[in-house]
């Protein structure tokens, strides 16, 4: 099991430093404001996040 929990932890940290590179600090942001709000099962949050990431995401 913490084999398990290990592996996790770097696969999110690596994802973060992805989403970091490709998108800057705010995709940062809404990627925290998106996992608090999936954690905190507040739907405003999560929704909020995805939103944000959502825009970035589009080409401009």
């Amino acid at each position: 099991m913490p084999l398990l929990e290990i592996a996790l932890s770097i696969l999110r940290i690596g994802f973060e430093q992805i989403v970091q590179w490709r998108y800057g600090a705010m995709g940062i942001v809404a990627l925290l404001l998106l996992s608090i709000g999936l954690r905190a099962r507040n739907s405003t949050c999560a929704s909020v996040g995805a939103v944000i990431l959502l825009l970035l995401m589009i080409p401009s």
